[in-house]
């Protein structure tokens, strides 16, 4: 199935989580003595409804006091405003694939061999990864294995089955797209001091 293809039939359960997952995947590393990990209360509103309304405006009060203005993080604070503060609610599914959708840009524009735009994020999500670049593809596969570990365990006992699997995915694609910004970063600081050497 394709990535729009899971996301239409996900249960909110694989909704919520995976929303969760794309938008913890993109945060930038934290400032010093910042919060590392200001979508953790939501984790625990996934695996259970109940908890998501109260999970859901405390990840949004550590989100705001973190005030970092640099990469996705404004993108990041205004979905998760944005979010249904009832798991259950309609809205859901279309909150998800915003999520989704900023994942994929922002893997787009960090990627090193960038693909062609906009065009390249729609295909992926319909299956064609034809052409595209590595971070972007690498991105297109983690969710949708995520979401296909969360259709898996959809009705296995326990509500936190399946989330173990994709908090190690997840971790694992923040671990390669702030690896991805450093080095984009650190080639933007080469430049610049090559450029100055002329100065």
């Amino acid at each position: 199935m394709s990535l729009l293809e899971l996301i239409a039939a996900a249960d909110e359960r694989g909704l919520a989580t995976s929303a969760v997952a794309c938008l913890d995947r993109c945060l930038p590393p934290p400032a010093e003595g910042a919060d590392p990990d200001p979508l953790r209360p939501l984790w625990a509103g996934c695996a259970d409804g109940s908890l998501w309304p109260v999970r859901l405006a405390e990840a949004r009060a550590a989100l705001d006091a973190a005030a970092d203005a640099e990469g996705a993080a404004p993108q990041i604070r205004k979905l998760l405003g944005d979010a249904p503060a009832d798991r259950a609610e309609p809205g859901l599914r279309e909150w998800a694939d915003a999520c989704s959708l900023l994942a994929l840009e922002v893997h787009l524009e960090q990627d090193a061999t960038p693909s062609a735009g906009a065009g390249a994020v729609r295909g992926c999500r319909v299956g064609d990864t034809e052409g595209v670049g590595p971070l972007l593809a690498g991105e297109v596969w983690r969710q949708t294995r995520i979401l296909e570990l969360l259709a898996e365990n959809a009705g296995a006992t326990g509500a936190g089955a399946g989330l173990r699997q994709v908090l190690d995915t997840s971790a694992e694609g923040q671990r390669v797209l702030r690896a991805a910004v450093s080095r984009r970063a650190r080639g933007r600081g080469h430049g610049l001091a090559h450029d100055e050497q002329w100065e």
